[in-house]
């Protein structure tokens, strides 16, 4: 069983950054990559980025291509996201999500764990 802790959201003002961390624990070796996703209020949960393990698959979100920057450390287990130039519509819960090898990384349904969550609220 995988569990998926999220740490370092919080409040932060427009422009400014924060660092989202993910740290998987019962990885097994079908564990193939990780990915962020993100639910504001009121609207569906939507993909933000994602990796392979071996980092040579990285996905981003239009949205947040040149602001946000998606790594692993495969020896800790732990995903990142940092997140630079934060605007108030980045305002959401983020989560990560760990899959299986597949091929379509934007759709929830293919993940197969997920953490519990970190709000990020972005002030003006």
């Amino acid at each position: 069983q995988v569990q998926l802790v999220e740490s370092g959201g919080g409040l932060v003002q427009a422009g400014g950054s924060l660092r989202l961390s993910c740290a998987a624990s019962g990885r097994t070796v079908s564990s193939y990559g990780m990915g962020w996703f993100r639910q504001a209020p009121g609207k569906e949960r939507e993909f933000v980025a994602a990796i392979t393990w071996n980092g040579d698959i990285i996905k981003y979100a239009d949205s947040v291509k040149g602001r946000f920057t998606i790594s692993g450390d495969n020896a800790k287990n732990t995903v990142y996201l940092q997140m630079n130039s934060l605007k108030i519509e980045d305002t959401a819960v983020y989560y990560c999500a760990e899959r299986a090898y597949g091929s379509n990384w934007y759709t929830p349904d293919e993940y197969d764990y997920w953490g519990q969550g970190t709000p990020v609220t972005v002030s003006s």
